[in-house]
């Protein structure tokens, strides 16, 4: 069993090793970043075509006047679609639209040709054991997500200063 000291590590490096490989691809693509709680909201609608508003913050996690601020910029930016539902013209549907998936595609490519060339400079035997990790990293975000607990404020989980309790942070 993996000590809590290895648990954390594991947990710091795949962090950073995020950020580092979104900020790096985005540099590399000639682009301005979007701030992180565009980029999930764009990757739930385009996962999620036609999903409501209301949906969205119930599965990110987050208040639904803070989903109408980003729909709005993101609508404005040209990335996301809203359309009314036809059965309930109450509700907004959402889509990403065609520039939003080149972008995304264009990330997708950066990101690949980014990693492809950090991994040849990697000991074979080393690139191999990250390749075939893969798999047993999709399952263990599979089992992180089976896992969310509702008790937990979403908007703080992971985040150590966020969820310090008053007057310790």
């Amino acid at each position: 069993m993996a000590t809590n000291e290895q648990v954390a590590r594991f947990g710091a490096v795949l962090g950073e090793l995020h950020r580092l490989v979104r900020r790096r691809s985005t540099a590399r693509a000639g682009r301005d970043p979007l701030p992180e709680a565009q980029v999930e909201l764009l990757l739930l609608v385009r996962d999620t075509p036609g999903i409501s508003g209301k949906d969205v913050a119930r599965r990110l996690g987050t208040a639904p006047n803070t989903v109408s601020t980003l729909v709005r910029d993101l609508t404005d930016a040209g990335l996301l679609a809203r359309d009314r539902d036809p059965a309930d013209r109450r509700v907004v549907r959402l889509r990403v639209t065609e520039a939003a998936h080149r972008r995304m595609a264009d990330h997708q490519r950066h990101r690949t040709a980014l990693l492809t060339e950090a991994l040849a400079d990697l000991d074979p035997a080393a690139r191999d054991a990250i390749l075939a990790a893969a798999p047993h990293l999709d399952t263990l975000l599979t089992t992180l997500r089976a896992h969310t607990r509702p008790e937990l404020d979403p908007r703080t989980s992971g985040n150590p200063v966020a969820a310090a309790p008053p007057g310790t942070g």
